[in-house]
């Protein structure tokens, strides 16, 4: 037997979810992996994302690449399944019809945009001072007490300095 017969090294692939994230917070890589491999274990090919806890969930497959391995014999687990009936890739691969449309989140408006049109609004206003009222001091009732009475004893200082030098003043004439 000197010739070497060379048979396709055919692996059980599975398409499963690989998860990410931390406690509480995950998302998932979709995965085409050997099915021996552990469930963050090494895996041939990613094929898609997918976080659950995002509304809607945000759900991202490569169709393609998806058509492909279920076409070279990939089994999806149940949620990847249920991940393909969403987006219409198992339909695609069985010959159904396609599902609804999924449920997309609404874009974020763009902050440059939005600062643009808020300067622009802000540019026609006069700029006559401060855009917020200043505080006001609250009245000193405790503080006013004790200078009044600094400025009293200071003045009957003052009044009797003053006495004695008209006293003999007054004794002369």
């Amino acid at each position: 037997m000197s010739e070497n017969w060379e048979y396709p090294h055919t692996v059980a692939t599975k398409i499963k979810l690989m998860r990410l994230g931390k406690m509480r917070a995950p998302y998932y890589r979709i995965v085409v992996a050997d099915a021996r491999t552990k469930r963050d274990g090494r895996s041939i090919e990613t094929i898609g994302k997918y976080h659950p806890k995002e509304d809607p969930s945000f759900i991202e497959v490569d169709s393609e690449r998806a058509q492909y391995w279920l076409g070279v014999g990939a089994q999806p687990t149940e949620a990847v399944a249920a991940i393909f009936r969403v987006t219409g890739d198992w339909q695609k691969f069985k010959g159904e019809a396609a599902p609804p449309p999924m449920l997309v989140k609404a874009p974020k408006a763009d902050k440059k945009v939005a600062f643009q049109a808020a300067a622009l609004e802000s540019a026609g206003e006069p700029a006559d001072g401060a855009t917020t009222p200043r505080k006001r001091a609250a009245p000193k009732k405790a503080d006013s007490a004790p200078e009044a009475e600094g400025s009293t004893t200071e003045a009957a200082t003052t009044e009797a300095a003053a006495t004695p030098a008209d006293a003999p003043a007054a004794e002369d004439a």
